[in-house]
């Protein structure tokens, strides 16, 4: 929602064209995991990598809902290669600029460019996570092994064990095992990270400590959500909508379940060419209902109902206060449940 009419936008002046009201967005591109993916690479994308975008709906989903109190969130496949939410809570429509700076600084963690090696800067070595993290950290514990060390296997090469050393804040730790996995390169990820582990509860027995805090941070470095801040940080930045069509590769925006996005395959949604199909072979008359769309025009119409619900129940209760503050103004007696029954109709 704009302060003037979208088609008047030439004829007022500049300062009086502004947004007011906006969903609040994010969005995650998988171009961001290129430094720890190993199946992909740029703009491709396949079911393996695609295990990163769930761990980052996972833990979004939690945190805005727990922690926020988010209710009505939509989970959008970007069409290429990444996922966009759209919160439509009224308390989301209604945040300021800096009311979602703030808010997008509070969920970031994984910061820096490629130069920069430790990207996970949350807290001094010797504290203990921010509670806050906390619930991250937990959800990203089981899925670190599966996706980071059996999947994509980030620790294999001389690059990514190199990478992995950098974070440990321990020379001697550092040099053991560089020597070690020197002299057998081919070890996988899995044996790389247990020898880790256990030269540092060897060297410090008893957690919380620095060196187990810095194997929560790795975890954290290679799957808490990378999220765009700059999507999310202006109430006029543009994003797709749900059920647009990528241009380049022909998939539409369609909305993802987030209790089923590990199941999710991008390379599985519906294209123009083949929705166009669909509805040749369903005959003359076909619409929408008849192709591979209509689950996820269903779970877009859910989706707005039970936002109109909350609208109506709020205007009612709306109502209601009103009807009995009037009551009590004027000295009636409090109505009863079949009297608020009748005034609201």
């Amino acid at each position: 929602m704009y302060s003037a009419k979208p088609r008047d936008k030439k004829t007022v002046r500049p300062g009086a064209f502004t947004p007011q009201r906006r969903e609040l967005v994010f969005d995650i591109d998988m171009t961001d995991y290129d430094g720890v993916r190993t199946c992909c690479s740029a703009a491709d994308i396949c079911s393996r990598c695609w295990g990163f975008i769930a761990a980052a709906v996972k833990v979004l989903h939690a945190t805005l809902v727990e922690q926020f109190g988010f209710r009505h969130l939509l989970w959008v496949y970007s069409g290429r290669r990444g996922i966009h939410l759209w919160i439509s809570d009224p308390e989301a429509l209604d945040l300021t600029d800096d009311q979602r700076r703030a808010l997008v600084s509070a969920l970031t963690v994984v910061e820096g460019g490629k130069e920069m090696v430790k990207k996970v800067n949350v807290r001094p070595p010797e504290k203990s996570l921010p509670p806050s993290l906390r619930g991250a950290r937990d959800i990203l514990r089981t899925i670190f092994v599966p996706l980071v060390l059996e999947d994509q296997d980030c620790f294999a090469s001389q690059e990514g064990w190199e990478t992995l050393l950098q974070l440990i804040p321990n020379d001697d730790i550092i040099e053991t095992l560089r020597g070690e996995w020197s002299r057998d390169p081919d070890r996988p990820s899995m044996q790389k990270w247990e020898q880790l582990k256990s030269l540092v509860h060897k060297k410090e027995p008893k957690a919380p400590s620095p060196l187990n805090h810095a194997l929560e941070d790795i975890i954290l470095q290679y799957t808490y959500p990378r999220i765009d801040a700059e999507v999310s940080k202006h109430r006029n930045h543009l994003l797709k909508a749900p059920f647009c069509v990528h241009p380049k590769t022909g998939r539409v925006c369609v909305p993802i379940d987030p209790a089923n996005v590990d199941e999710f395959n991008p390379r599985g949604v519906p294209t123009v060419a083949q929705l166009l199909r669909e509805l040749d072979a369903a005959g003359e008359g076909a619409d929408w209902t008849k192709t591979s769309l209509k689950p996820y025009v269903d779970m877009l119409d859910k989706h707005t109902l039970a936002i109109l619900e909350e609208v109506r129940r709020n205007k009612r209760n709306s109502k209601c206060l009103h009807v009995m503050t009037c009551a009590i103004i004027d000295g009636h007696a409090v109505p009863n449940r079949r009297e608020l029954v009748v005034a609201l109709e």
